[in-house]
C-alpha cells in the first residue's frame, strides 16, 4: 500500500487542446464517476486529485507529451515546508546552518537545493505545502517551535539574520554589474577587497573589466564578493563550476575560512572530492527532479556522501536510487584487441604570449583519455590541434582524421527542437541504438523543447550526445561534467565508456572533477607548466603515473573510501599523507 501519492504536471508540456484530454476520458476513477482528473478553467490545464489518484499509471504511460507524474511513496516525510501549487514541486524539511561549520548539500538537479536557499535567506516564505493560502511567519514559527530553526526563522521575521548568496549563474554577472574586478569589490567592502582579491589569486586581473574575465576568474569575483559582505551566513552555490583542480582547492580554503565562530557557511557542489575536503557535515537532497525533494538529517560528511552513492537512506529506510553507484579499485582497463588510431609528431604552437610543447605521442581505438592540468595551460588549444581547428607554428601538423568536438562553452541554436538538433547530428545507427545514447542520457523527454530553452545540465547532455553519436573515430569532449548534478556526471561517465566499448572509437576528455576523470579515464594527458606562459604535454600514460605527476604539482595525496571506493583527499599531514609522499604514490589505487 502506498502511503502517500504524488501527482505533478508540468504546465510547459500540458496541451489539452491538442490530445482532447486524453487523460481524463482514460482515468478509470473518471471513468466510474469522480473527478480524479479534471480541468482548470482559468490555465486550461489538468488537475489531479492526489485523494481520489488510485495509482494506476494509465495517465503517465498514455499522456502524448510526458506533462504528468505519479509517484507512489511508502513512506510518509510529513507535510512539505513549501509546494509551488497544486500538482507542482513541493520541498519536505531543510538543511540546518550550524556555527563555525560549512555545512553541505548534495543532491540530483531540480530537487530543492535552490528553493531551500531562498527559505533559508528569506526570500521565500514557506507556505506549509499550503499553496492555495497566505503564507505567514507566524504561522512557520508555531511549527518550528522547540525546534533548531525556529531561532532561523525568528531572526528572519525581525531582519535580523544578514545573509550573502553567491549565485550559481555566474556568467551572468557582467550583464548586471560594470566596471573593472577592484571597482565592483572595493564598492562591497573597501577595507576588505584587496586582502579578499589577494587570497583568490584575484591580484593579477584586478583591473580588468567584468565583460573581460573567464568563467573561472567571475566565479573567483563572485565568491569574493560573497564573502566580503557582513553576514551571518554564507549560501556558496556550486563554487567548482569553470575552476581547474588547483584553483577549487584554493576555492575550499577560502570558503572554509568563512565559517567562523559565528559565521556559518551552506555550500551546494556536485564535486564529491571537493565537496568531502570542503565540508563539515552532509545534508542528503533525493526525491525525484521537478516533482518532489526531501533534504536528510546531517550526516558526518563521509558517511553523508557514501549514503548518497548508495542509494539507501537508512535513518529513512528508504531506497531513492535502484542501484548503488560504485567505483573501480583500479582507474584502468587492459584491452586484448587495440590498433593504433592516431599519432603525432612532437610539435609547437603560438598563440600572442604563450606556447605550447606537445611531445610526440598517439592514441589507441577503444580508450577514453583523461586530459588534466590547469586552465590557461593548452588544454583546449590541444584538442583544437587534434581537430585540425589550429595550424602548429613549428613541427608537421597532426595526422588528419575526422573527429566530432563538443566545445567548452556551449550555444544554444534558437528555433531548433532537441530531436531536430540530434537527428542531423547523430549517425542512423547510432539513432537505432537509443539503448547505448540517447536512453542513458535520458533525452527523449527533451525531444519537444527548443535548444534554446534548454537549462545549462539540459544543454550539456545534448551536446555530449551529438559529439558520441557521430560516426568519427575521435570524439573530443571539453568539460562535460560542467553544469551536471552527482548521478548525472557518472551516467554521463558510464555511457562514454559503453560508446567506446561498443563502438571501439576513442575519446577525448577535458576535465576538472577528479571523481569524475577517475570514473571515466583509461589512460591520461598531463599538462605542465605556466598558465597563460607556456605548456607541456606529457602522455598518454598510465592512470598512475598519470595522477601522480598532477597530485604532485597540486601538493595533495588522495586515498580510495573503503566502502564506495571513491576517491578522496588526504588530510595534509596526516599519517596517510605523510606515508604516500615518502613512498611517492599520490594516488591511492586501492581501498
Amino acid at each position: 500500500m502506498s502511503l502517500k501519492r504524488i501527482a505533478v504536471i508540468d504546465h510547459d508540456k500540458c496541451y489539452p487542446d491538442k490530445c482532447n484530454w486524453l487523460c481524463q476520458k482514460k482515468c478509470p476513477v473518471n471513468r466510474a464517476g469522480q473527478d480524479c482528473i479534471t480541468q482548470n478553467t482559468q490555465k486550461m490545464k489538468a488537475v489531479i486529485s492526489e485523494p481520489l489518484c488510485t495509482g494506476c499509471g494509465i495517465c503517465p504511460r498514455i499522456c502524448p507529451f510526458g506533462a504528468i507524474t505519479i509517484i507512489n511513496l511508502d513512506i510518509d516525510f510529513g507535510e512539505p515546508i513549501h509546494s509551488y501549487g497544486e500538482n507542482q514541486f513541493r520541498l519536505h524539511r531543510l538543511p540546518i546552518p550550524k556555527k563555525g561549520s560549512v555545512v553541505g548539500m548534495v543532491g540530483r538537479n531540480g530537487t530543492g537545493k535552490t528553493t531551500a536557499i531562498g527559505i533559508l535567506a528569506g526570500q521565500l516564505i514557506p507556505n506549509l505545502g499550503k499553496w492555495n493560502e497566505n503564507a505567514s511567519y507566524e504561522k512557520i514559527l508555531e511549527t518550528f517551535r522547540g525546534k533548531e530553526l525556529f531561532n532561523v526563522f525568528t531572526r528572519i521575521q525581525k531582519k535580523q539574520l544578514a545573509v550573502s548568496i553567491k549565485p550559481q549563474m555566474v556568467e551572468k554577472i557582467p550583464l548586471v554589474h560594470h566596471g573593472s574586478v577592484r571597482e565592483v569589490l572595493h564598492r562591497i567592502n573597501p577595507e576588505n577587497s584587496s586582502r579578499i582579491m589577494e587570497k583568490l589569486g584575484l591580484t593579477p586581473v584586478a583591473e580588468r573589466e567584468l565583460k573581460q574575465l573567464s568563467g573561472g576568474e567571475l566565479q573567483k569575483v563572485a565568491i569574493a564578493a560573497a564573502a566580503l559582505k557582513n553576514a551571518d551566513t554564507y549560501f556558496i552555490d556550486e563554487p567548482s563550476s569553470y575552476l581547474d583542480i588547483r584553483e577549487r582547492l584554493r576555492v575550499a580554503g577560502f570558503i572554509r575560512e568563512l565559517a567562523g565562530e559565528e559565521k556559518s557557511v551552506l555550500t551546494v557542489e556536485h564535486d564529491l572530492v571537493l565537496l568531502d575536503f570542503l565540508s563539515d557535515t552532509i545534508h542528503l537532497m533525493f526525491g525525484e527532479p521537478a516533482v518532489f525533494g526531501v533534504v536528510s538529517a546531517p550526516h558526518p560528511t563521509r558517511e553523508g556522501i557514501n549514503t548518497y552513492l548508495e542509494g539507501y537512506a537508512r535513518d529513512e529506510n528508504y531506497r531513492f536510487r535502484d542501484q548503488p553507484l560504485r567505483f573501480m579499485e583500479k582507474g584502468g582497463r587492459e584491452y586484448k584487441k587495440q590498433q593504433s588510431l592516431l599519432s603525432w609528431p612532437a610539435f609547437t604552437i603560438k598563440q600572442g604570449t604563450f606556447t605550447l610543447n606537445v611531445e610526440a605521442g598517439k592514441l589507441l581505438t577503444s580508450q577514453s583519455i583523461g586530459i588534466l592540468g590547469p586552465n590557461g595551460i593548452g588544454k583546449t588549444t590541444f584538442i583544437k590541434a587534434i581537430a585540425g581547428m589550429i595550424t602548429p607554428q613549428e613541427g608537421p601538423l597532426p595526422q588528419r582524421m575526422p573527429v566530432a568536438y563538443k566545445p567548452q562553452y556551449l550555444e544554444a541554436i534558437p528555433g531548433v527542437t532537441v530531436e531536430e538538433f540530434l537527428r542531423g547530428k547523430m549517425s542512423p545507427s547510432m539513432r537505432e541504438a537509443k539503448h547505448l545514447l540517447i536512453e542513458p542520457l535520458h533525452l527523449p523527454s527533451l525531444y519537444e523543447k527548443q535548444l534554446d530553452t534548454l537549462s545549462g545540465g539540459e544543454l550539456q547532455r545534448v551536446a555530449i550526445a551529438a559529439a558520441l553519436g557521430t560516426d568519427a573515430p575521435l570524439v573530443l569532449l571539453d568539460e562535460p561534467s560542467a553544469m551536471l548534478d552527482v548521478e548525472q556526471r557518472i551516467m554521463v561517465a558510464k555511457t562514454i565508456r559503453s560508446i567506446v566499448d561498443h563502438t571501439e572509437r576513442t575519446v577525448l576528455i577535458v576535465d576538472h572533477d577528479l571523481m569524475f576523470m577517475d570514473y571515466v579515464s583509461d589512460n591520461l594527458l598531463l599538462f605542465e607548466g605556466d598558465p597563460g606562459i607556456n605548456g607541456k604535454v606529457r602522455g598518454p600514460m598510465g592512470m598512475e603515473d598519470g595522477m601522480n605527476g598532477l597530485l604532485k604539482q597540486l601538493g595533495i595525496t588522495m586515498r580510495r573510501d573503503q566502502t564506495s571506493g571513491r576517491p578522496r583527499i588526504n588530510k595534509k599531514g596526516s599519517v596517510k599523507d605523510t606515508e604516500q609522499v615518502k613512498s611517492g604514490n599520490y594516488y591511492y589505487t586501492k581501498a
